[in-house]
């Protein structure tokens, strides 16, 4: 497994975790890391016929969970290499299937497809945590829902509520998934304070069951074929649209 790391950064996180991840992994194609300038480059994976590119900011890549990230992007590498339907699958397809004649806002539409992404974490990182340590990334999932937590909407002295960063019903869906994921792997103690954040996600939002989600991410197959990881993701986006008052019924026109 072949990795070159480009842009001035660290290069110890990532063949680090190339030596973890090749005990029982391995990419055919090599991958091409880009450490970006930019602080609020999200960490995500390309795939060209020739190669896989990593791309990261050097925050990240200097942070502590800079090898953990970089295993969670090999996982993809992986998945991609092998043709898993979390990533072939069009999202163009399901949404079709999905969501025939009904009228949807484009807000919608894009938390749509971070649901998908959900469901593609999931089967990625069914290898990251295969391979890695769970405590980190427990503590990252933590980290992040505790920040949208707390950049949640709080009503003012008229009882309205005040515009904040985070979109409550997308928080509760990042915590329904965090829940989803570690229970999987067995990974969450019961007194985890991301059961306790999960609750004020929950609360926050009167249309997404944080318990729904978990359910339903909880439950895609482990080894699932085309037809059944279609079903799964349909019924995932359909869910999720059907909690939307704005979107409820048939298309206007």
């Amino acid at each position: 497994m072949d990795v070159l790391v480009q842009g001035a950064g660290p290069t110890a996180p990532f063949l680090g975790a190339r030596d973890v991840f090749e005990i029982d992994h391995d990419l055919d194609k090599p991958v091409h890391v880009h450490v970006r300038e930019n602080p609020d480059e999200r960490t995500w994976a390309g795939h060209h016929d020739d190669h896989h590119v990593l791309n990261i900011s050097r925050k990240a890549a200097t942070s502590a969970m800079a090898r953990e990230l970089a295993l969670h992007e090999y996982s993809h590498m992986r998945r991609h290499e092998e043709g898993h339907p979390s990533h072939t699958l069009s999202m163009d397809e399901v949404l079709f299937l999905a969501l025939p004649g009904r009228q949807v806002e484009q807000r919608v539409l894009t938390q749509c497809y971070q649901l998908a992404n959900h469901a593609k974490d999931i089967y990625a990182d069914d290898i990251t945590l295969s391979v890695g340590p769970t405590d980190k990334l427990a503590a990252f999932l933590e980290s992040e829902l505790a920040a949208a937590v707390s950049d949640r909407p709080s009503p003012n002295r008229d009882g309205h509520r005040i515009t904040a960063g985070a979109d409550t019903e997308m928080t509760a869906v990042n915590a329904a998934f965090a829940l989803a994921l570690l229970e999987r792997h067995d990974a969450i103690s019961p007194t985890s304070r991301l059961y306790d954040l999960a609750h004020a996600a929950d609360e926050d939002t009167p249309h997404v069951s944080v318990d729904e989600f978990r359910d339903r991410f909880a439950s895609f197959a482990d080894d699932p074929d085309q037809s059944t990881y279609r079903r799964e993701l349909v019924d995932l986006v359909r869910a999720y649209v059907d909690s939307q008052p704005s979107t409820n019924g048939p298309a206007a026109d």
